[in-house]
C-alpha cells in the first residue's frame, strides 16, 4: 500500500495524518502506541475501495500535544483536517485507546460522521492510578523513556519473533497460549514485530490516559449515526464490559462478540471474518451516491 503523509498546521499548531487508497473517506483513530503508520484492517479496507486517513492523535508521531488538551479541542482539530481535506463527511472507525477520541468526534459533529465503527475501543473508565498496569505504564511509556522502551523491544522482537510474541500474548488475551494456538495463524508473529517497530507512545499515550476520564455516558448516548461495537471475548487489554457499555447507551448500535484469539481481532484464523464484517456493515453505510 502507498502511504502519504503529511503534516496539516492550524493557529500554531500541528496535525500529522496519513492518506492510503482511494474512494469512499475512513478516518481512523488508532490506537495507544501507534500512530499514522498505523496499518491493521487497512489492506481489506483499501482493496474494497474505501481511503482510510489517519491523524496521528495529540502526542502521538508529528501531532502536537497541545491539541490533546482536551477531547473537545482535538475534535476541532479532526474537523479542520476533514476541512482541509475537502471532506464533508466520512466512517469513523475509533481503536482500543482511541475509543474516546472516536466516541467524542461522532457525538459533538454526527454531521462530519456516516457511520462509527468501534474496534476492542476503550468507551469509559479505564486504566486508573491504583492498577498495576497503569504504575507499569507510568514507568514504561513515559515521555524520555518511551523511547528506550519501544527499541528494546523492537531490537528483541527482530531476533526473537516467537519468544516476544509469547511474552506479549497475556497482554493481549485471556487464552492460556496453550488454548489459543489453534486461533493463531503464522503471519500473526510476523505482524507482532512489524507492530513493535513501529510503535512510539511520544507524550500521547499519558495523554490517553487522561482524556478517558472526560468521556461520560452522555457522549455514547449523544451518538446517532449507524454504529458496529467489535471485540473479542478474549481481549484482556480491554474488557468486553467497554463494548457491552458502549452498546447499552449508542441507540444505534450493533455488537458483534468475536472468538478472534485476543485483543489485536485484525489477526489470526479469523481475521477474514473481521475484515468481511467491517467491510459489510461500511457498504451498507455508503453515503457518497447519495450526496
Amino acid at each position: 500500500m502507498e502511504r502519504r503523509i503529511k503534516v496539516f498546521s492550524s493557529k500554531g499548531l500541528s496535525m500529522e495524518y496519513s492518506v492510503v487508497g482511494s474512494g469512499e473517506p475512513i478516518i481512523v483513530m488508532h490506537g495507544g502506541h501507534s500512530n499514522c503508520h498505523e496499518e491493521f484492517g487497512y489492506e481489506a479496507l483499501v482493496g474494497n475501495g474505501f481511503s482510510v486517513i489517519t491523524p496521528s492523535r495529540p502526542g502521538y508521531g508529528q501531532t502536537s500535544k497541545e491539541i490533546g488538551q482536551s477531547l473537545s479541542l482535538a475534535s476541532e482539530y479532526y474537523a479542520k483536517l476533514l476541512d482541509h481535506l475537502n471532506i464533508e463527511k466520512a466512517h469513523l472507525i475509533a481503536i482500543s485507546a482511541g475509543g474516546p477520541s472516536g466516541i467524542y468526534f461522532a457525538s459533538t459533529y454526527p454531521e462530519r460522521v456516516s457511520a462509527l465503527i468501534l474496534q476492542s475501543a476503550v468507551t469509559k473508565k479505564w486504566l486508573q492510578p491504583g492498577d498495576n498496569e497503569y504504575k507499569a505504564a507510568r514507568v514504561l511509556f513515559r515521555p524520555g523513556t518511551e523511547r528506550f522502551t519501544w527499541g528494546l523491544i523492537a531490537s528483541m522482537n527482530n531476533l526473537f519473533p516467537r519468544f516476544i510474541f509469547n511474552q506479549m500474548f497475556p497482554s493481549f488475551s485471556k487464552l492460556k497460549y496453550d488454548e489459543a494456538k489453534e486461533l493463531i495463524s503464522e503471519g500473526d508473529f510476523e505482524a507482532i514485530r512489524k507492530m513493535n517497530n513501529r510503535q512510539r507512545s511520544g507524550e500521547g499515550f499519558f495523554i490517553d490516559l487522561t482524556q478517558v476520564n472526560e468521556l461520560s455516558v452522555e457522549d455514547l448516548r449523544a451518538i446517532t449515526c449507524p454504529t458496529l461495537i467489535m471485540h473479542s471475548k478474549h481481549d484482556a487489554s480491554v474488557s468486553l464490559d467497554h463494548a457491552y457499555a458502549a452498546h447499552e447507551n449508542i441507540a444505534s448500535s450493533e455488537l458483534c462478540i468475536l472468538g478472534s484469539w485476543g485483543h489485536l481481532i485484525w489477526l489470526g484464523k479469523t481475521a477474514g471474518e473481521t475484515d468481511k464484517v467491517v467491510v459489510h456493515f461500511l457498504k451498507e453505510h455508503l453515503f457518497t451516491e447519495h450526496q
